[in-house]
């Protein structure tokens, strides 16, 4: 497996070869496969590997099982990255506009209590509709 390939893709190429070799005479069970698949993951899956090692019993576990623990995987950690991106983002806006946590001084501009834009104790109101949440 590469860097950047999705679980699918993986599977799909391993499988395909998979076959090929049985089509041509190679006695090969699938937990010779599922093995194979499982030494082969980058070091992004390796906590995932150890775990489906120690808690499930390889000599009964399919293909198809494998690659659904492995696909549940991959979108929570997908999911994890793009909440980090936009908890980045969230804090760089922050940044840029002077607003963020902790004291500061002040930056003029309308007097305090209710100004233009802003809700109750002069804080700038927030569009909730466009937020995500995890």
């Amino acid at each position: 497996m590469k860097n950047g390939d999705s679980v699918n893709d993986y599977f799909a190429q391993t499988l395909t070869i998979a076959n090929k070799m049985r089509m041509y005479g190679e006695q090969m069970s699938e937990l010779t496969v599922i093995e194979k698949i499982l030494r082969s993951m980058t070091s992004r899956y390796d906590y995932v590997v150890c775990s489906i090692e120690e808690s499930h019993d390889l000599d009964s576990m399919t293909v198809d099982e494998l690659q659904s623990s492995l696909l549940v995987h991959e979108q929570r950690m997908n999911g994890h990255n793009s909440h980090e991106e936009q908890v980045l983002k969230v804090t760089q806006d922050e940044a840029s506009t002077g607003r963020g946590r902790g004291r500061g001084g002040f930056r003029g501009g309308p007097a305090r209590g209710r100004g233009r834009g802003r809700g109750r104790g002069g804080r700038q109101l927030v569009d909730k509709a466009a937020m995500e949440c995890y």
